[in-house]
C-alpha cells in the first residue's frame, strides 16, 4: 500500500516551501514502525511535526501566497509605418491597382462564318 505524505518541488525559488509534509500521518507511520529513507528522515526532521524549520516553512508559504507585483506596462511602442513604393499605391483607370493586369481573353475565335 503506498500512501502520499507530501510533495516536494525543487523548481519553488524558496527553499523553505519545497516540502509540503501531511505531519500527522507521517506521525502516524512512525509510530507503527515505518522506516524514512535517509533523504525522506532529513524532510521530515526539518519540516515534520517538531521540525527545526517549521516557523520559516511558514513563512515561506505565507511570502508566496502573497500576490506578485506587475509593472505597468507603459504605453505600447509603435513600429514604423512600411514605406509605399511609388507604383504601388497608384491605380489604373479601371480601379484596379497598378501591377495588376486585366484579364485578356484568350485567342479563341469564333468560327460561325467560315465553312470549309
Amino acid at each position: 500500500m503506498l500512501e502520499e505524505l507530501g510533495t516536494y518541488d525543487p523548481r519553488v525559488p524558496d527553499t523553505d516551501a519545497r516540502a509540503i509534509l501531511k505531519a500527522d500521518r507521517i506521525d502516524y507511520w512512525l509510530s507503527v514502525g515505518a522506516q524514512p529513507s535517509e533523504a525522506c528522515a532529513v524532510l521530515i526532521k526539518k519540516y515534520g511535526t517538531n521540525g527545526t524549520h517549521v516557523a520559516a516553512q511558514k513563512a515561506a508559504l505565507e511570502r508566496m501566497a502573497q500576490p506578485k507585483p506587475v509593472p505597468d506596462p507603459g504605453e505600447p511602442a509603435s513600429l514604423p509605418k512600411p514605406k509605399a513604393r511609388k507604383g504601388a499605391a497608384a491605380e489604373t483607370e479601371n480601379g484596379a491597382p497598378a501591377g495588376e493586369a486585366e484579364p485578356v481573353a484568350a485567342g479563341v475565335e469564333s468560327s460561325e462564318g467560315t465553312a470549309e
